[in-house]
């Protein structure tokens, strides 16, 4: 089993892999093009609502609701006609639900937008046809709000092709997502002004193509498993009404993260331009080996998870939950504590130059040193949260979603006052690794343990081999920016490209040196693709 887990994780991590390097080149053209300043906090503030109802719709309660749910209408008498009637009812129910959402959001934007950014009332913008800040991120939450509905929609697709077992496409298809908005950056910064259409707006809307791109992309592929899309809604359903019944407190409880990101947004609104960037961009380096790691881990094991839930078999659950536990810390420590090590060269090497600068890099690093420390506690919830769900039990997550939350409110007001925008990233570290403590412990005894004593070991040699991975990064590139210190991006992926290299190097060492199954396993995985 940990060898199949591991080569779907590996499957999905290569798709994800591609989607997040293209991400990071499309956040390289954002900060090219837009920077830091007044018009690109006003866009991340509008993406921002858009984005926190995706994870609830999309990435988190929908999935984990609706998988273990279509998971057992597969292995039921019907079979696969009864498995597509229900992926036809979920979409349609989304449909009407998240545009509902939608048209209430646009109708909304004002209110809603002056109520948690009051800040951005009276700050001077230079985007022609509105007033100041504020009336520049009503009118683009205006115009990103669809974003929810074409996402929510891709998630059900997302969700019957992983319960079939394909997991490469649903991977791949946020790579569509930023070819779309990096094409619609580019583009606009170039040429919107020529034709009168203002970049930033050109870019909301790039947003919203993006979102199709990633829908159109998934269309084909569960065509061709037989799925034909039928416009019924039959609210008595008791597969529909056991995902809604999931996605009402999974909403919540698979959300801590982006509920949290928002309350950061809100809460920079008041510390003057810049921090909102800062801290977006941190967040999404940060997230990189979540999207690859965390949520490819989580990915593979939920269908194993929802087969074992079904038949109560807690042996199964254990061990399945214990491997996709260890595979997790085996690639997320190291890349925690990579990050830290290489924060300031890796954000030169991907943000630095055009409206970018050397304070926005320094400020940005700072951010991400903070955010760091809560990788573990993301990826964990992304592995554990989804097995309650699949035990017929969204509450538990729930109200450990909702302490979390609160727990960070509390922790963000008191950081903030002390460290700055640097404090709103801790305190988010903070409440992630709360949320995934308490879920570990209050999973430990429903499932009659967790395996902690190797999980345990895991987590310490894999520590051990990160930090002599992570010294080795930092001396490396130190000594090569003596011998390379020109500020090109040549020179800086020199640097950065061997820093990384040597860094694998030593971890691969140390982790042979310590017999890290996990890692090795992983490693066998992922040199298996690269020769084919």
């Amino acid at each position: 089993m940990s060898v199949r887990l591991a080569k779907s994780a590996g499957l999905v991590s290569l798709a994800t892999l591609s989607s997040r390097v293209l991400g990071l080149v499309r956040d390289g053209a954002l900060t090219r093009f837009f920077g830091a300043g007044v018009e690109m906090d006003a866009f991340l503030f509008a993406t921002r609502i858009p984005t926190l109802l995706r994870e609830l719709f999309a990435e988190g309660a929908m999935s984990a609701a609706f998988v273990p749910t279509f998971t057992r209408r597969l292995s039921g008498r019907a079979g696969r006609s009864d498995a597509w009637r229900l992926g036809s009812l979920a979409f349609n129910a989304l449909l009407v639900i998240t545009g509902a959402i939608v048209a209430a959001g646009i109708a909304l934007a004002g209110p809603i937008t002056a109520a948690y950014a009051p800040e951005f009332a009276g700050v001077a913008t230079t985007v022609a046809g509105y007033r100041d800040k504020l009336d520049l991120a009503i009118g683009l939450t205006r115009i990103t709000m669809p974003f929810l509905t074409v996402i929510a929609l891709s998630a059900v697709l997302m969700g019957m092709l992983n319960a079939l077992g394909r997991f490469f496409i649903p991977a791949f298809a946020p790579a569509v997502y930023n070819i779309v908005l990096t094409i619609t950056a580019v583009l606009s910064a170039w040429f919107g002004p020529r034709v009168g259409i203002e970049p930033i707006v050109g870019l909301a809307w790039g947003f919203v193509l993006g979102g199709v791109g990633q829908f159109l992309v998934q269309w084909p592929a569960i065509r061709r498993e037989g799925f034909r899309h039928q416009w019924v809604l039959d609210v008595r359903d008791p597969g529909l009404h056991e995902i809604m019944r999931l996605m009402g407190p999974g909403t919540i409880g698979n959300a801590a993260s982006q509920i949290n990101l928002f309350v950061n947004t809100v809460l920079a609104t008041s510390l003057g331009t810049g921090p909102i960037s800062y801290l977006n961009y941190a967040f999404r380096l940060m997230y990189l080996p979540i999207g690859i790691f965390g949520v490819s881990v989580a990915t593979a094991v939920l269908p194993d998870l929802s087969r074992h839930a079904t038949t109560s078999d807690h042996a199964e659950i254990r061990r399945t939950l214990s491997w996709g536990l260890r595979l997790m810390l085996a690639l997320n420590v190291p890349a925690t504590l990579g990050l830290i090590a290489l924060a300031v060269p890796i954000i030169e090497l991907i943000f630095e130059g055009g409206k970018f600068t050397s304070v926005e890099t320094a400020a940005t690093a700072s951010a991400l040193m903070f955010y760091a420390p809560g990788l573990i506690g993301y990826s964990t919830v992304k592995i554990v949260s989804p097995t309650f769900y699949a035990m017929h039990d969204a509450r538990t997550p729930m109200l450990v979603s909702l302490f979390s939350v609160a727990a960070n409110v509390v922790l963000n007001l008191t950081l903030v006052r002390r460290f700055g925008f640097q404090g709103l990233a801790l305190g988010t570290a903070l409440a992630a690794t709360i949320n995934a403590g308490l879920l570990v412990l209050l999973l430990r005894p429903r499932i009659g343990g967790l395996d902690g004593r190797r999980i345990a070991g895991t987590f310490v040699r894999i520590t051990l081999a990160s930090i002599a991975m992570a010294l080795a990064a930092v001396w490396v590139e130190s000594t090569l920016h003596q011998w390379l210190p020109e500020p090109t991006f040549w020179a800086r992926l020199v640097r950065v490209g061997v820093a990384i290299v040597v860094a694998l190097g030593v971890l691969a060492l140390a982790a042979m040196a310590l017999r890290i199954q996990e890692f090795q396993i992983a490693m066998s995985r992922v040199l298996a693709r690269v020769r084919r």
